[in-house]
Formats: structure tokens, C-alpha cells, sequence
């Protein structure tokens, strides 16, 4: 009994320590979801999966502990641009950073620093991380933590396989006292288990969060002048945003036509010259209204908490991608948008580019594809399929995604698809759907009578009052495989054709709802506030005089909470959720000076 009276006063003990580092450093007064689960792992020595939600705080999950323990974290990230990010923001809240990459022209100095125990985090890419040079530099420092950010990437069951990842284990097991921690936003049960095999971490040690990401309301349309589309969601929604596109072409395309919105726009891809990609992502990440048009290269690499809007102009890669992608929206906590156009054209892309998948990946490649095409034919509620698909039980619906806040009209279909396919079938499975359209209902141009289709079964059984649907109903079956498209663009029978054909399948098709989708993300937006935009505007000169992200000073949630408390004081302004010990000293006076204006 005494010792575990004693264990549970330690365990306070601790707690209390990490409650009062956690409010020292980065200003808050309570760990987030898990964090605080994970951090104790860690702090006990403890090999630890993660898998936390984008804007879920992974990073203070190793940065917190790096802070309080002996030695630096190693911590292993597939991107400079977001290993700078994050040297940025910590280096704001007084954290010892530093990256070791090949952008980097005073590595000897950062080596020397990590000799000399001056580094709380080192960030470094994987490619380096499994050099044997690397392995020495780590013998001659103290390392404290292990951290793999994008865990998922040593997966070859994830989305973003990357095979510097692999040699990871190596590197960690010559540190066999080390703790390991591996965190990743994007990974199902099959990825999951694969990343412990591979990195050595029990199943025990696993810790999941929850995928929902309840600030950001999910819409999905299909693709109708997509650019027209796209600036109007843009001009709706305030506040920087990302515009995902399927190629360089499209990128620039789209950079150029989305001026007409009036905001700021910028390409990102990478056929760009490298100094060109590094402005464009700086003047972003500097930007609170600027408009990114980009290829998936753009987005793993920035650490930016405000962006209010994420489109993707066409399908992406994967349910998993898309999951990653729509999540650097709203990271702050605010509202968000994430948006989709699609065309049944991207399914027919993407079951191309199945056929070059290696055999023992293609049932979950076409898995990861049936589980985008329930996502976007979906008549119910988007996140409820979203989360389903990451092993969670969410309720039927969710109040913030365009089915739910209004549910399109849904019509049964199961006839229509049937005398659709039919009239495939019976034209010789060679022809468009233009043409299969004019057969159905009854139109004989030229070419339909030449090659007598007028005189088949199908010809004219489509009335007038269903023959708008045909374009739905269509889309509808290329995403369920029920069709397909030929080399030379005609339509074709796929193989979830028959049971459609025998009635073994049903078929709905929804129509487009009347009224524009508004979700929280725009009606709930924060009433107009003179203090906040005087602090904004505070925020902003010390950012530019910095040469930093406005964010890195403050977050908007934490001038919101700056204006309804009001301080007066630097005692009451350490009160301030988000205000740390050495933003206080750095910034306190600056904003108490604008707060005394009102």
C-alpha cells in the first residue's frame, strides 16, 4: 500500500511538472486529446505510436519532453521546408532548435551545437538519418527521444510509401535505450500494423485519437465549369486557402484563370526553378488571404495553422490523401472549408494507373479507390464515411458536411442504369455517351442511323422526363466499376455491370440541392471585433518586422481570447491561453499598448 501510495504521489508529482512546463512554454493550461497519454509514454522511456488528427498537436508531443529531458530529440521529417517551419515556431517559444539538411550552410555549427548538448531538436531528413556518417554524429551528443513524423511513410500498405523510411530501424535499434516515437494523422488499421512491425514498436505502445476533425465541413460536387466552380468558393470563403490540381499544367492553368477572384494567387509544382517554389511557399505562409494552386508536392511541407479553405480540382490519390490533404485546413481550430470537384473521368484515370500497381498491392489500391467512390457517391453523411473507413463508429450524421446540413434529393435509378447499360451492350460497347444518349431517346442523326442502332430494342425507351438524368446515372455507374471507358473513349461494361443488369444491385443517383451549402465554416464565422483586428493588425507589424508568419507570434484563437479577457497587465496577459513565458516577454507590451486603446 505505501508504495503505490507513493507511486500515485509521483505520478502527481510528474503531472504537475508537465502541466507547468506545458503552461511555460507554449502558454496553455491543459494537454489536448491525447497528448497528454502520449507525453507520459514518453517521459517513461517507452517506444509510442501516435495517431493524432492534423491540428491535434502532434509535435508538442515530442517538443515538450525534448524541453525537460537531458539531450536532444532526433526528429525525422521527409521535408525541409516543414523541418523549417517548425525550427521557426519552436525557436519563438524559446526551444533549441536546429535543422541538420543539405539547404543548410552552417552544419558544422549545428553538429557542434548537438556535441555540445545546446540542441533540444534536431530535425533531420530520413535519407540522412540512415547514413553511417549520421550514426557517429549521434555517438559523439546525448539523444533523448527518437521522433518519426509521417510514420505512415514506412509503410507499404500506406499512401505515401517512401523507402528511406525502412532504414530507420536500424539506426534506432544501434540506440537501443532510446525512447521511439512515431506519429502519423493518415494510417488505417492495415498501415498501423505495419508501421509497429517496422519500426519496432509493441502494440501496447499504440495510442489513437480520434480522425474527426469536427471544424472542418466536407462538401463534394460534381465538376460543372470547375473553374467558375472554385472561384466561387474562394470568393466566398475569407482567408488563405490551398487549391489542389492534378498536374503542372493544370496548376498553372487554374494560378492564372483564379485571378479574376481578385486575391492573391500563386502556382506551386514541381517543374518550378527552386528558388521560385521557396518564394511562392514563403509569401503563402507569410499570407492571410493568398490563394496556393498546387499539386500534392505542396502542403506536407508547411506548418500553417490559419488556412480556411482546401478544394481539390479533381479526385485525389486516395480516401487516406484526401484525408491528409483537407486536414491542413483549419489546423487552428477555426472553421474550414474542404471542397471537391470531381468527374467520373478521374475514376477512369485511376483505374489506369491501377494497372500498373504491383500484384500484391492492387486489392488495396482498389480498395483505397471503391472507398473514395462511396465517399463522393454518398447521399448520406461524408464524415460518417470518411471515419468509417478509419476503423471509428461515428453517429449517422454530423451537422457539418453538405448531405447533412442539406440532404440532396435522392432518386432510385436501378431502371434507368439498367436500359443505360443495356443500350451499351447492344451498341457493341464502342461508343460515347453522346451517342448512346441519342440512341435511348430516340434521336436518329446520321450516324445512329447508319449504323442502324434506330432499329434496336433500346432506341427511344428513354422519355423526356428521365433523359436529363442519363449524365448522373452515368457518372454514378463509372464509379461503381458498372462502367467503363474504352481506349478510344467509348463506354464499356465494367464488372459490377451484371448485378446491376439482374437486379441484384440498386442504383440512386442525387441531385444537385437547391441552395448554395453552407456549413459552419462560413455561417459560423466570428462576428466582426475592432479589438481583434487592432490585435491583428499589432500581430502583423511584429511579423513583418521579424521577418516571420503572423501566426508564429500568435494564433488567431489566442487574440480572440486576448479581446474578451482583456489584460492589463503582463500578470493578467500570462493568463492569455497560447502566451508563454518568452512570447510574454517578446510581445506582451506591444499588444497591452494596443489593448488600452479600448
Amino acid at each position: 500500500m505505501m508504495k503505490k501510495a507513493r507511486s500515485r504521489r509521483n505520478d502527481h508529482f510528474v503531472t504537475g511538472v508537465l502541466h507547468d512546463q506545458l503552461h511555460a512554454t507554449f502558454g496553455y493550461t491543459a494537454f489536448r486529446g491525447v497528448q497528454a497519454d502520449v507525453i507520459a509514454r514518453v517521459m517513461a522511456g517507452a517506444r509510442t505510436l501516435a495517431v493524432m488528427p492534423t491540428g491535434a498537436g502532434k509535435s508538442l508531443c515530442y517538443q515538450l519532453p525534448a524541453v525537460m529531458l537531458p539531450g536532444t530529440c532526433i526528429v525525422i521529417s521527409p521535408l525541409i521546408a516543414l523541418m523549417q517551419d517548425q525550427v521557426r515556431a519552436a525557436d519563438a517559444v524559446g526551444i533549441r532548435a536546429a535543422t541538420l539538411t543539405s539547404a543548410d550552410d552552417n552544419r558544422a555549427d549545428t553538429m557542434a551545437r548537438f556535441r555540445a548538448g545546446d540542441l533540444d531538436l534536431l530535425y533531420v531528413a530520413p535519407e540522412r538519418a540512415a547514413t553511417p556518417d549520421f550514426r557517429d554524429l549521434l555517438r559523439q551528443g546525448k539523444v533523448t527521444l527518437f521522433a518519426i513524423d509521417e510514420a505512415h511513410c514506412v509503410s507499404e500498405w500506406g499512401h505515401d510509401f517512401r523507402p528511406d523510411y525502412r532504414l530507420l530501424a536500424p539506426l534506432m535499434d544501434a540506440f537501443p535505450d532510446v525512447p521511439r516515437l512515431a506519429l502519423t494523422a493518415t494510417a488505417d488499421a492495415h498501415t498501423r500494423g505495419d508501421i509497429l512491425a517496422q519500426l519496432g514498436i509493441p502494440v501496447a505502445g499504440m495510442i489513437v485519437s480520434g480522425f474527426d476533425r469536427p471544424n472542418i465541413c466536407y462538401a463534394i460536387a460534381p465538376r460543372d465549369n470547375g473553374t467558375k466552380q472554385i472561384a466561387d468558393v474562394i470568393r466566398a470563403t475569407p482567408g488563405a486557402g490551398i487549391v489542389y490540381a492534378r498536374s503542372r499544367d493544370a496548376t498553372e492553368r487554374l494560378a492564372a484563370a483564379l485571378a479574376i477572384t481578385g486575391r492573391p494567387v500563386r502556382p506551386y509544382h514541381a517543374w518550378l526553378e527552386a528558388e521560385v517554389r521557396r518564394r511562392h511557399q514563403a509569401e503563402f505562409v507569410a499570407s492571410e488571404d493568398m490563394v496556393m494552386v498546387a499539386t500534392i508536392a505542396f502542403g506536407m511541407g508547411i506548418d500553417k495553422p490559419d488556412v480556411r479553405f482546401v478544394i481539390h480540382a479533381g479526385l485525389p490519390k486516395s480516401i487516406e490523401a484526401y484525408y491528409q490533404e483537407t486536414g491542413r485546413a483549419g489546423r487552428d481550430g477555426d472553421p474550414a472549408i474542404a471542397q471537391m470537384f470531381w468527374g467520373a473521368e478521374d475514376f477512369v484515370r485511376a483505374r489506369q494507373w491501377l494497372a500498373d500497381v504491383e500484384p500484391r498491392r492492387l486489392p488495396g489500391e482498389r480498395a483505397r479507390l471503391a472507398a473514395l467512390g462511396a465517399l463522393v457517391d454518398t447521399g448520406g453523411c461524408r464524415r460518417a464515411v470518411l471515419l468509417r473507413h478509419f476503423g471509428e463508429t461515428p453517429p449517422d450524421m454530423c451537422g457539418n458536411c453538405d448531405n447533412c446540413l442539406i440532404p440532396p434529393p435522392t432518386l432510385a435509378a436501378t431502371e434507368l442504369a439498367q436500359k443505360l447499360l443495356s443500350a451499351v451492350y447492344r451498341t457493341g460497347q464502342n461508343y460515347g455517351l453522346g451517342h448512346i444518349e441519342r440512341v435511348l431517346t430516340g434521336q436518329a442523326d446520321d450516324r445512329v442511323v447508319q449504323q442502324q442502332h434506330d432499329r434496336l430494342s433500346v432506341f427511344g425507351i428513354v422519355g423526356s422526363d428521365e433523359a436529363p438524368l442519363l449524365k448522373p446515372v452515368a457518372r454514378a455507374l463509372m464509379v461503381r466499376d458498372a462502367l467503363r471507358t474504352t481506349a478510344h473513349g467509348g463506354l464499356m461494361l465494367g464488372p459490377e455491370a451484371r448485378a446491376i443488369l439482374k437486379g441484384e444491385q440498386a442504383v440512386a443517383v442525387q441531385l444537385p440541392p437547391a441552395r448554395p451549402r453552407r456549413g459552419r465554416a462560413r455561417s459560423g464565422d466570428h462576428p466582426p471585433d475592432p479589438i481583434f483586428d487592432a490585435l491583428r493588425a499589432c500581430r502583423r507589424a511584429l511579423a513583418d518586422a521579424a521577418g516571420v508568419p503572423p501566426y508564429v507570434i500568435f494564433h488567431d484563437a489566442t487574440l480572440r481570447d486576448m479581446a474578451q479577457i482583456r489584460p492589463r497587465s503582463l500578470r493578467d496577459m500570462a493568463l492569455v491561453s497560447g502566451v508563454g513565458e518568452r512570447k510574454l516577454e517578446a510581445y506582451g507590451e506591444a499588444f497591452l499598448a494596443v489593448l488600452k486603446q479600448f
